[in-house]
């Protein structure tokens, strides 16, 4: 297939700005110590949501339940935490690409994305708020004022993503960890006997002065939700460096502690949030205040200072670094989630940055909606789906994977996957909608107190199950070339579309494009299909799209699009109208309003309308993958007439080549005849003259210098002759068989340019070789004579006047021992500027109809992109001349590459 060069934006290309989303982070970019991305990781645990909620289950449901659903909470985060940690360490990726290659498939985890994105957008709202209730309270700034704030601060400090983060961590930490204790040992150090009334508070009833079963479940929902925290701490210990027998320990110390030990501080604070809720209560703060965390703080600093303006300017200080401290892990992560997200739906990535952007709106629009009045019911049915998404996952690291059904490794890459691994996708839908049922009442009061605990078992025992019915057979759609990952020192490998440079971790072999192909130009491409899943589709000379039909319109298929749509799109808005009835059906004020019969109405009407959104949806889709497909097909016949046509070109200058070396052959040949024929009549004579005895001695001493002559004529010839017809086969036999050989390339130039030299010897140029002799390649000698030849054909025909006499020089140096720079320069008319993005382009001549086809340098640029590995530039002043830069590795990649002609 054609490969048309996909440029991405600046920012995307810029991996400080775009830190590796939707890749593999690679090892030149790991280049930051274990313990300082294990500090930044740790920074993001100061969000004040850990207060907030244990102040919340502990004035609902009393101290005893809260403080059991904490303790017990906490230890299934940790256990469920520590292998996907290890897992996201071990091979450097991130939460969604972790998830692809852990039972989801490709496109089965991109619901988990959104789950992930939802948790990032939901709780930097959260935290936004926590933030803006600070500023209002201590410099009186309207909220709406201060949600903006809180929220557009944060965009440029992580705009620049990991890289500034850690600084930020960094310089930070010490400060917030003084903050944090010191209010907390004070009060222990005035008043102990806090911990007794904290101990014996029973909560907003003052009757849950025990434990209670139903309680301690529906406290424990609540702090289920935490349980995605770890998706936010592996978007920085993906970037944790190379594991060695040196760095082992470092490497250990720093996944435990920034992976699932988070839970270990995070606990602590659920806890310091549970004790200053109690404390605000007894000193008279209405309920909905006291989970407030500046309420919080401004209760812990009264025990700190007496002075009430040192009170509250401390506690608005340690709000408001804590809110920053989290909201930039928490607005990287929606960026990074959302990317992965979006770039398969859409098969577009504009860029981190802009999901940045995005990620931030949604959260602003949350606390605009009010969603922290809303807490405890939007983190209860979120935990559900959440714990669902992370049991499945845990299944297949944790069981699947120890007993070989599922992968060693986790592979990642779109070329490689099911679309749909029923292990992770079942699991997970099936804990979902049987927890959620449950947790509307539809299975009983018990489990719908405990729908969290029922989400984890069921999610965890669904996808063990799935994964030993199905063996396996939905992990990996085709095996990834061996040698191409985990290798100690990998050499990178230049991606075929986007032509940028990669290691062989991100990189995966395409049949459709015949190249290696970067991850993400993998996730973005919209015309392959994934055929290289289906070999049978696959043949040299056909594209899937002529061997198979990519898009075939039917009935059945368009049913199929339309209900599957259909029914996505009628369960997330009956969930979100049973949310709404259950806010509202708590209100007391509203108790005698039949919202469950305004619902249904509301639910029926909408139907109506996502019916015929859904099938107009269902149309333009079909209509873009019919037109889609016929594209595909234009461009393949596009490529085989380019093909034919490349081809006639290297026959007709292989043709030139023959018509050439014969004409140049012919003067040392008539030449050696002459020769030949006079040594025969001067033999002739001098036996006669010896058969009649008259020879004398003069005319033997006149005969023996002129066989000296004419023998010396006929060895100079000879070896011309030969010399001409060596060079000849060296260069037909090089284009025509591409084998892989050493070869010198100041010898191979010069031959290049004596099988050159009929054309050259019928004008007034000539051509300078500055070219060290000891430059050695192994590599592929053909495709060197055929990009000589094009340059040196491209000048003589476009870049002199006619008469003029120019001087075409081509010079050699090693850049270092794996690359070389061929510099070829001609001293012609230049190009003007308005064609320098022209002149690769196939069949693009200024010369049509006297000579020129418009596809030499395109072959040029073909094969050192190509081929050759190799990169080339031009650089072009009118009046000027030319310069073709070439940087091509010294060995190029021992499999076979396609013949020069070919157009890919």
């Amino acid at each position: 297939m054609i490969r048309v060069k996909r440029n991405y934006r600046a920012w995307v290309a810029n991996e400080t700005l775009e830190d590796y989303a939707l890749r593999y982070a690679a090892r030149s970019y790991r280049r930051w110590p274990a313990w300082l991305l294990a500090n930044t990781a740790l920074g993001g645990i100061s969000f004040l949501a850990l207060e907030a909620i244990g102040g919340a289950i502990t004035l609902s449901y009393g101290f005893h339940n809260a403080f059991a659903a904490i303790l017990l909470v906490s230890l299934i985060i940790f256990i469920t935490n520590l292998p996907i940690a290890y897992y996201a360490s071990r091979y450097n990726i991130d939460m969604d690409l972790l998830t692809r290659g852990a039972g989801f498939g490709y496109i089965g985890s991109t619901i988990t994305s959104l789950i992930y994105a939802s948790f990032t957008f939901i709780f930097f709202a959260l935290e936004a708020a926590i933030m803006a209730q600070a500023l209002e309270l201590y410099f009186g700034l309207p909220l709406v004022f201060g949600y903006v704030l809180s929220s557009l601060v944060i965009i440029p400090i992580t705009f620049f993503g990991v890289t500034l983060i850690n600084q930020l961590q960094f310089w930070t930490q010490p400060l917030w960890i003084v903050l944090f204790v010191l209010p907390l040992f004070c009060i222990f150090y005035k008043d102990p006997a806090i911990l007794s009334k904290w101990a014996s508070f029973g909560g907003k009833s003052g009757t849950d002065t025990g434990f209670n079963l139903l309680s301690f479940g529906a406290a424990s929902g609540v702090l289920f939700a935490l349980v995605v925290q770890i998706g936010e701490q592996v978007d920085y210990l993906r970037f944790l460096p190379e594991r060695t027998e040196q760095t082992r320990s470092h490497w250990w110390r720093a996944m435990l502690a920034a992976g699932p030990g988070w839970i270990v501080l995070g606990g602590t604070k659920i806890l310091a949030g549970s004790l200053l809720a109690v404390i605000g209560v007894s000193a008279g703060v209405s309920y909905n205040s006291a989970i407030e965390p500046i309420h919080m703080y401004s209760q812990a600093y009264e025990f700190v200072f007496s002075d009430p303006a040192l009170v509250l300017a401390f506690a608005t200080l340690f709000v408001v670094l804590s809110q920053i401290k989290i909201n930039v892990t928490n607005a990287y992560a929606g960026s990074l989630a959302w990317s992965n997200f979006f770039s398969r739906l859409a098969h577009y990535h504009p860029g981190r940055v802009v999901w940045l952007v995005f990620n931030v709106i949604i959260a602003l629009l949350l606390m605009l909606l009010g969603i922290f009045e809303t807490l405890e019911a939007v983190l209860s049915i979120y935990s559900i789906v959440a714990i669902a998404w992370i049991g499945a996952i845990v299944a297949d690291l944790m069981v699947l994977k120890p007993l070989g059904i599922s992968p060693p490794y986790i592979e990642f890459k779109r070329a490689y996957l099911h679309n749909v691994n029923p292990v992770g996708c079942g699991g997970m839908l099936i804990a979902s909608v049987l927890s959620l049922c449950a947790f509307f009442g539809l299975l009983g009061e018990v489990l719908r107190v405990y729908s969290a605990f029922l989400s984890l078992a069921t999610a965890f025992g669904s996808a063990v199950l799935i994964g030993l019915l199905t063996r396996g057979r939905y992990y990996i759609a085709r095996p990834a070339p061996a040698d191409w990952r985990g290798q100690p020192n990998p050499q990178p490998m230049r991606c075929c579309i986007c032509e940028q440079f990669y290691e062989p971790d991100d990189m995966a072999q395409c049949p459709f494009y015949d190249g290696p192909i970067c991850s993400l130009c993998c996730s973005l491409d919209n015309h392959c299909h994934d055929v290289c899943k289906t070999p049978t589709l696959l043949s040299p000379h056909s594209p899937p799209s002529l061997a198979e039909p990519v898009f075939q319109p039917s009935f059945g298929r368009r049913i199929g699009w339309f209900l599957g749509l259909f029914s996505l799109v009628a369960i997330a808005t009956g969930v979100f109208l049973l949310l709404a009835y259950r806010l509202l059906d708590t209100d007391p004020a509203l108790q005698n309003v039949d919202f469950a019969g305004i619902m249904l109405r509301i639910y029926a009407g909408a139907l109506v309308l996502i019916a015929i959104g859904v099938w107009w949806i269902t149309l333009a889709h079909e209509s873009r993958d019919l037109a889609e497909s016929e594209l595909v097909n234009s461009l393949h016949y596009l490529e085989l007439a380019q093909r034919d046509l490349a081809q006639a070109e290297k026959m007709a200058s292989l043709g030139s080549l023959v018509a050439g070396v014969a004409h140049e052959i012919n003067t040392p040949v008539g030449i050696m005849v002459s020769a030949a024929s006079f040594l025969h009549d001067r033999s002739e004579a001098l036996r006669q003259r010896v058969h009649n005895g008259t020879l004398s001695q003069a005319e033997l001493q006149q005969l023996l210098q002129q066989t000296e002559e004419s023998t010396r004529l006929l060895l100079a010839n000879a070896n011309r002759t030969a010399a001409l017809v060596h060079s000849f086969k060296q260069i037909a036999v090089d284009r025509t068989s591409e084998k892989q050989r050493p070869f010198n390339l100041q010898e191979y130039i010069q031959e290049t340019l004596l099988s050159l030299q009929p054309k050259l010897k019928r004008s007034p140029h000539k051509v300078l070789v500055d070219c060290p002799a000891d430059i050695q390649i192994d590599g592929y000698p053909g495709l060197f004579a055929q990009v000589i030849t094009n340059l040196v054909m491209n000048s003589l025909l476009h870049a002199y006047e006619a008469s003029i006499a120019g001087t075409i020089r081509i010079s050699a140096r090693k850049l270092d021992d794996d690359w070389l720079e061929l510099r070829y320069q001609d001293d012609g008319r230049g190009i003007p500027a308005e064609l320098h993005d022209k002149i690769f382009d196939p069949f693009f001549t200024t010369k049509r109809g006297q000579g020129g086809s418009g596809l030499g340098l395109h072959l040029v640029y073909n094969i050192v992109t190509g081929q050759l590995q190799g990169t080339l530039s031009v650089d072009s002043t009118p009046g000027q001349g030319t310069t073709f830069l070439m940087r091509l590795p010294l060995r190029q990649a021992t499999s076979a590459p396609g013949a020069p002609g070919d157009l890919v």
